[in-house]
């Protein structure tokens, strides 16, 4: 393609409201534009991104028997009613009513158009296993659409959907997405790590995450490198590491105008891992009491799947059911249904009163208050890894695919059923699975940059090659660049020639900043010494031949960069 005849709009500068490092070599490079918030049109090198990237993705769901089909954005209320999604998801549906007054919604995921559509075409035991998938555009109303491509509010995802017999079929189906995922993702470049995950709204059995490490992530993981062990930290268990402990006698303590761990902790001139944070939350049920160590932090998300919906109690709550201020609280003497997270099953700690301005010492959780143990706690750089005790690692990352085990919870309420070998009606299990093309390319790009650009991984840049000739004035030059142009496309390389009137500056801090793999450039050399210059992007490896040979270096470099 000829830069003059194509539309690159490249800038020089950054935009003011780009922050990830994807956002702004995005909007620079001339691959999106912002139309508004959360919402963005892909020009034609981002289009060209996107097309390479689900090429990979179509040839890895094809490969483990995926079938593409199109299923539509705008979705009848009564599905979601059905599943009871409709009223558990809130202000991230896009709902709106058509000229009947009919309740409708825009997809922002199709397991239940696909529930729908099992429930006609699915019949027996025969029909099964299927997998169906679709790139198709969604739309959630992002509260806060942010990262450029990362957080929008309208985007294209890869999704598939697996109908087998049974949890057996289920775990088949679920292990080929797992390896198919593995292949798309090393395909397209990325590093990656595969981390249990929360099933959240999707509901199910089980799930994982493809997470790409990236300073740009709104998602944390928890990381074991001695034994692999990996989870979201939404998820992850860890065993936050022992104090020593003083032997302390049962005593209370005065703790005057200390309301904090930090100021209790200062006041006594101890570490935090010997107290213990005392949170009195509400649930549907009442006050519940939740007790993490003084170093730690309470996970909300782990504690609401013990209990339901909570919320931090009002100041006049806490007076009434514990008589003191909420920096004098603890779990001695009181009646309230009290969880301790699990480090607390050892030691002796420093706790709240109930009476303001002091404290208890050597309290011993489980003798001096019964409480239900779970792990409520936030895993932490540091803390024990939960299978090997090893050191974990948390580590930022941009989530880039989802795999869930649905089970039933989708076949039963829109009955989708088929019949087995006995003639017994029996629900389909499903899976559900999701890919985001546009969080692939924005992930490789956190991955793959420098400070002149972006870093093309060779299987979805662009262009392969960036053909570049330093003066357009200079005839016998644009003669060479007229003639290497034909000869790489009619071998089929892809090459993006520069054949704008622009200065050599200009023209090579664009190359740098598109990032493709390969650069050609035909300057001073090329006429006084019959050699071209060729430039891997990624390693600066500078090359010089002859202008018979580079096409033939060209595809060899190309080649190897693939592998």
């Amino acid at each position: 393609m000829r830069w003059t005849r194509s539309l690159i709009p490249t800038l020089k500068e950054d935009p003011a409201e780009a922050e990830a490092v994807s956002h702004r070599l995005m909007v620079r490079a001339g691959l999106v534009r912002q139309l508004a918030a959360g919402i963005y049109v892909y020009l034609p090198l981002g289009q060209r991104v996107l097309d390479k990237v689900n090429a990979v993705i179509r040839e890895e769901m094809n490969r483990i028997g995926g079938q593409e089909i199109t299923m539509p954005v705008l979705h009848p209320a009564e599905l979601w009613q059905q599943t009871g999604r409709w009223s558990a998801i809130g202000d991230e549906m896009f709902r709106l009513k058509d000229r009947g007054k009919r309740e409708m919604c825009l997809g922002m995921t199709h397991e239940e158009v696909i529930g729908w559509l099992a429930a006609r075409e699915v019949r027996s035991y025969r029909d099964l296993p299927q997998t169906w998938y679709q790139i198709q555009v969604k739309l959630r109303d992002e509260a806060r659409p942010k990262s450029g491509v990362l957080r929008t509010r309208e985007f294209l995802m890869k999704d598939s959907y697996t109908l087998d017999r049974d949890e057996a079929g289920l775990e088949k189906s679920y292990q080929l997405h797992k390896e198919a995922y593995c292949r798309i993702f090393e395909r397209c470049g990325l590093a990656f790590h595969v981390v249990e995950s929360d099933p959240g709204i999707m509901g199910g059995a089980g799930a994982h995450e493809f997470m790409a490490p990236s300073e740009a992530g709104e998602d944390e993981v928890a990381l074991c490198d001695r034994c692999d062990y990996s989870a979201n930290v939404e998820l992850a268990s860890s065993r936050p590491r022992p104090p020593e402990f003083p032997d302390w006698n049962l005593e209370e303590i005065p703790t005057p105008n200390a309301g904090t761990i930090e100021q209790v902790c200062a006041l006594l001139r101890i570490d935090p891992a010997l107290t213990i944070k005392s949170l009195l939350l509400v649930t549907k049920e009442g006050p519940l009491l939740a007790l993490v160590r003084g170093d730690q932090q309470l996970h909300e998300k782990k504690l609401a799947m013990l209990v339901g919906e909570v919320r931090p109690a009002h100041r006049d709550e806490i007076l009434m059911h514990l008589g003191a201020e909420a920096g004098s609280i603890g779990p001695v003497g009181t009646t309230l249904p009290t969880i301790a997270d699990e480090s607390l099953r050892t030691g002796r700690y420093v706790v709240g009163a109930n009476k303001d301005g002091f404290h208890v010492r050597g309290v011993v959780p489980g003798t001096h208050f019964q409480p239900r143990w779970a792990d409520i706690h936030h895993a932490r750089s540091g803390d024990g890894c939960p299978r090997c005790d090893a050191d974990l690692r948390i580590e930022r990352v941009i989530e880039v695919g989802n795999i869930f085990k649905l089970g039933t919870k989708y076949s039963v309420s829109l009955k989708a059923m088929y019949l087995n070998e006995a003639g017994e009606e029996r629900p389909i299990v499903m899976g559900s699975y999701g890919i985001g093309p546009a969080r692939i390319a924005a992930a490789a790009i956190e991955q793959h940059h420098d400070q002149q650009g972006i870093i093309w991984p060779e299987a979805i840049a662009p262009y392969q090659l960036h053909l570049l000739p330093v003066n357009m004035r200079d005839e016998k030059m644009m003669e060479l660049a007229e003639a290497l142009y034909a000869q790489l496309q009619a071998e089929r390389v892809e090459v993006l020639y520069d054949d704008r009137a622009e200065r050599p500056g200009v023209k090579f801090k664009d190359a740098d900043l598109l990032g493709l793999p390969l650069r050609v450039t035909i300057g001073s050399h090329a006429l006084k010494e019959g050699v071209v210059e060729l430039k891997v992007r990624r390693t600066g490896e500078e090359f010089r031949v002859p202008p018979s040979e580079v096409v033939s270096k060209a595809k060899s470099l190309l080649s190897n960069l693939l592998k």
